[in-house]
């Protein structure tokens, strides 16, 4: 995969690009919708959707040349977002909001709105490569654990998904970037053009990195699908399907990443049982009888 190249700035496009409404209501986006209605979660708005939406939504985005960003929503990324303001705001501001994880199914589910199932960030990126192989659409790959990582899962991705353009990728320094490798990044990732943007930097970096970004991209797409490319690239194993459709992929990670993610668990989870038991209490209140 290519660095970042340095040199004059690039002209760069500005597309608008549509925001969400913070109401806790049904709301309507106003460019081309996965899903005519979200539903809050605990103050997130989470699109009742599902994977042949989202990937028509972006076919239909990069061919209208619109400009986006999707957040793959979790527990974590819900409950982190009441903590961190940029978090909250990338979230709030970004086109599409899936629901990850099988909690928030649940959830949706519990507050009378009928989901086939989760939209899966790995999954998706998967799904979004197979039909890339024929409509194709350029990816861009921003993030992994380092450079050889992502060559590692470029190649797997081609390998799966014969015809697949992945015309570059970039594995982000842990730290800042400065304004100079920020501006080259730009340079990089509009020189391809690519017209989706995978972002795998991690809950809440790649939320906030997409907000900062996208007015300066000029991809039509990007999308924060987090552990999708350690997963695609061999260096994590998945949850077997039966713990992933019963809620329990996250003692799954536990225990194959105690260090890393024994904190969020036990920090979020308990929070997100007492949040959302308030929140459809509350709700329940004020539904009318029948």
């Amino acid at each position: 995969m290519s660095s970042p190249r340095r040199g004059k700035p690039s002209s760069l496009r500005v597309d608008t690009y549509s925001t969400m409404s913070t109401e806790p209501s049904l709301q309507t986006q106003l460019l081309p919708s996965p899903s005519t209605s979200t539903v809050p979660v605990l103050g997130v708005p989470l699109a009742l959707t599902d994977y042949e939406r989202m990937l028509d939504w972006i076919d239909d985005m990069v061919y209208e040349r619109h400009q986006g960003y999707v957040c793959v929503c979790n527990v974590h990324t819900v409950m982190a977002s009441a903590e961190d303001p940029g978090l909250r705001a990338a979230v709030l501001g970004s086109s599409v909001n899936v629901p990850d994880g099988q909690p928030l199914v649940w959830a949706l589910k519990a507050l009378g709105h009928p989901l086939g199932g989760r939209v899966y960030g790995p999954e998706l990126m998967s799904r979004a490569c197979a039909r890339a192989a024929s409509s194709g659409h350029r990816f861009y790959l921003y993030g992994g654990r380092n450079q050889g990582a992502l060559v590692q899962l470029a190649l797997n991705l081609r390998r799966r998904h014969p015809g697949v353009k992945i015309v570059g990728g970039y594995s982000p320094p842990h730290r800042a970037l400065s304004d100079e490798e920020r501006q080259a990044v730009v340079e990089e990732i509009n020189g391809t053009g690519a017209d989706v943007v995978w972002a795998g930097i991690g809950v809440p970096k790649q939320e906030k990195w997409m907000a900062e970004m996208r007015p300066l991209l000029e991809a039509p797409v990007l999308v924060g699908v987090g552990a999708a490319f350690d997963f695609h690239a061999g260096l994590v194993s998945q949850a077997p399907n039966w713990m992933q459709e019963s809620g329990l992929e996250w003692t799954y990670r536990l225990a194959h990443e105690p260090r890393r993610l024994w904190r969020r668990y036990w920090r979020y989870n308990p929070r997100f049982l007492g949040g959302f038991a308030r929140q459809l209490l509350a709700q329940r209140r004020w539904l009318p009888e029948r």
